[in-house]
């Protein structure tokens, strides 16, 4: 997180994701997972309730417990021969996007 966004933006380390994203999901917050095999391209996905974001690694992407976690699983559009993005690249264009579209419902 950039020393800016560092006080607005809430980032936590966790130990076991399995376990706190049970958590989060009991809390009522839905799972969004972001990888190349989303079911859902993320510009046509409803992003306007609780959502926590769930994104892996370049090339790895998301672990397979992991996925299954996720109640949702979106995608990114990309163009030509781009085969993923970084996760901090793909972090900021998922945020961007519910951002945006959060805009675009209040009005």
């Amino acid at each position: 997180v950039a020393s800016g966004a560092v006080e607005t933006v809430p980032v936590i380390a966790v130990t076991n994701l399995a376990r706190t994203m049970r958590d989060l999901k009991e809390r009522g917050i839905w799972l969004v997972g972001a990888n190349a095999e989303g079911k859902e391209s993320l510009f046509d996905a409803d992003l306007s309730g609780p959502i926590g974001w769930v994104l892996g690694g370049e090339g790895s992407g998301l672990r397979r417990l992991t996925r299954e976690l996720c109640d949702r699983s979106v995608s990114i559009p990309l163009m030509g021969s781009v085969a993923s993005l970084n996760v901090s690249v793909a972090a900021g264009i998922c945020l961007y996007a519910t951002r945006q579209q959060r805009s675009r419902a209040s009005g």
